[in-house]
């Protein structure tokens, strides 16, 4: 299966997230070819600020592997992966992370800096960037327009009474 069909699953991950109100970002974790964890954005739902797609896709994937190493796994993310992120990404010893759209203001995969690239840090994975970039991006990018013109109604509304 290709780096494509998994992404597709993150990003109807993503949609989930967006359904309750948190931005859309979906995470899978495949090994072998299979998906062994699956997590979308949940910090305001949960309560968690460390509830990122990633880190509840880490937590599935460790649970069905009853081990907290995820050797010779694959993250999929619809966006480049934070500082927070890489950090238990790498405790986690993913072997590869493919991620859609970049972020300019927090992504540590080379958008802001490249964590993954640090020579003194003890893992390094292998990062494969821009799979459905534009998919991934848009999904962004409508949730965000949303999120404004709702305000901006909510705004109006207020103004009027």
């Amino acid at each position: 299966m290709s780096d494509e069909f998994f992404m597709h699953q993150a990003l109807e991950l993503a949609n989930q997230a967006w359904k309750i109100g948190e931005v859309p970002v979906g995470a899978v974790v495949v090994k072998d070819g299979e998906v062994i964890g699956r997590g979308f954005n949940a910090p305001i739902s949960s309560h968690d600020p460390s509830a990122h797609a990633e880190i509840q896709a880490l937590r599935d994937a460790a649970n069905h592997l009853g081990n907290y190493r995820l050797a010779d796994c694959s993250l999929y993310v619809t966006i480049e992966p934070c500082a927070m992120c890489a950090g238990a990404i790498m405790h986690a010893r993913i072997a590869r992370v493919v991620y859609g759209a970049s972020d300019l203001k927090t992504g540590v995969c080379g958008s802001v800096i490249n964590l993954f690239a640090e020579k003194k840090l003890n893992h390094h994975a292998t990062v494969v960037s821009g799979v459905l970039s534009q998919e991934c991006g848009e999904t962004l990018s409508k949730f965000f327009a949303e999120r404004r013109r709702i305000q901006s109604e909510m705004k109006n509304a207020t103004n009027q009474d």
